[in-house]
């Protein structure tokens, strides 16, 4: 799960426009947190992971490597 998480946090990042300080803004997490995330070397709590599919406007499930469907609902 780690590596499927790591590769999409840091797809959706980018795809929004988006540097690792303004996605640490918005959840109000550490920035070295959040390159643990992308660098596969931790996983975020629920209420973190929550607030990043939130930023990046798509479902946990698809950051997990759950689904392939991005948005939740379609």
């Amino acid at each position: 799960m780690r590596k499927i998480l790591a590769q999409r946090l840091r797809q959706c990042r980018k795809s929004k426009g988006l540097t690792q300080n303004e996605v640490v803004i918005f959840c109000d997490i550490t920035e070295k947190a959040y390159q643990n995330y992308e660098l596969m070397t931790r996983e975020p709590k629920l209420e973190i992971l929550i607030k990043i599919a939130d930023v990046f406007e798509v479902s946990i499930d698809y950051l997990v490597g759950r689904t392939d469907n991005k948005y939740i609902g379609r």
